[in-house]
């Protein structure tokens, strides 16, 4: 058995949770999620909690059993508290703005870059602070990846744009490696 499996998904007030044979469908305040469920997979909505059981003990059933009670609960969550990451951005000059659907990354190339929404993601900026919004936590976490590529921060100086828990490990320079020597 799966030690993350095993765990109870509680259900706050305001989400629902309807289940047929191969699809949880999650709503809340935020919107809708739904999630496809694999076969020999079986999820069971009692009162307040959800319960998530396999059938079979194969690797594959086992490794399934915790994943999918992972994804189904942060469907839960997502419909009602939202996901959101931070990225900083660190250099000077560099800046962002929001027009509608479309973040616009002035960050030190020859062009500005243009990042488009998806659909259920907003983008919201705040001085050096890029926020990303959404319900759902792979898209809101694949669009952040998608920012930081644009220009990720480099070991020298730490310019660029991280995510604002990130810990930069820096490097010397050459000038700081040869006093360092001598």
């Amino acid at each position: 058995m799966s030690k993350i499996g095993k765990q109870l998904i509680e259900i706050p007030a305001g989400v629902t949770v309807d289940v047929s044979k191969d699809e949880a469908k999650v709503t809340g305040p935020k919107g809708t999620l739904s999630l496809t469920l694999p076969h020999g997979v079986e999820v069971k909505v009692e009162g307040n909690q959800i319960t998530v059981s396999v059938k079979g003990n194969s690797k594959q059933m086992t490794s399934l059993h915790g994943t999918i009670r992972a994804l189904l609960n942060n469907n839960v969550k997502g419909v009602s508290t939202g996901w959101s990451k931070q990225l900083e951005m660190v250099g000077t000059g560099f800046r962002a703005e929001v027009a509608g659907k479309t973040l616009t990354l002035i960050i030190g190339y020859s062009h500005p870059v243009k990042i488009e929404a998806p659909e259920g993601i907003t983008f919201k900026v705040e001085k050096m602070i890029i926020t990303v919004e959404g319900i759902d936590r792979e898209v809101v976490g694949q669009v952040s990846a998608n920012i930081r590529g644009v220009r990720p921060p480099e070991p020298y100086k730490g310019k660029g744009i991280k995510y604002s828990d990130e810990v930069i490990r820096r490097k010397l320079g050459k000038a700081a490696a040869k006093a360092a020597v001598a």
